[in-house]
């Protein structure tokens, strides 16, 4: 009986210290809570949005320079590089290497990209191209399944 008292007693004891360590949030605990909930569904929405449908053109050239254009805007860059100037021509969406001065002319035959992650080189001139930026149209392609 004795026992059954003791054991009965520890119980209430240990009840009573759990229901003592519950969380208890003060007033101003609240809307510093909310002010986080906010701040974490602002962070969640502004990268993970549908806002980013804006694609670049990066071109890297001799020496470390790099210039940075919009894809959706014709223009036609030329790029100095150690054998002469390579011309870079961004036309309705697309990039590619129009003319340059290397003696076998791959970069200019590698034809025109598009999609972010595509890229032309004329590693002769050290000209890179790249395309960057986030397209809504981004798919799986058939290489990472």
């Amino acid at each position: 009986m004795l026992l059954r008292r003791r054991l009965r007693l520890r119980e209430l004891k240990a009840r009573k210290a759990a229901s003592s360590m519950r969380l208890r949030l003060k007033p101003l605990d609240w809307p510093i809570l909310v002010a986080c909930a906010a701040l974490v569904a602002f962070s969640a929405a502004s990268v993970y949005g549908g806002g980013g449908s804006e694609l670049r053109v990066v071109i890297n050239g001799e020496g470390g320079e790099e210039w940075v254009y919009p894809l959706d805007k014709d223009r036609e860059i030329p790029v100095q590089g150690p054998l002469g100037t390579t011309l870079v021509e961004i036309h309705e969406g697309h990039v590619h290497i129009a003319d340059s001065p290397c003696p076998n002319k791959t970069c200019v035959a590698a034809g025109s990209v598009s999609l972010p992650g595509q890229w032309v080189a004329c590693l002769p001139n050290s000209v890179f191209v790249r395309v960057e930026g986030f397209s809504s149209d981004d798919a799986v392609d058939a290489g990472a399944y």
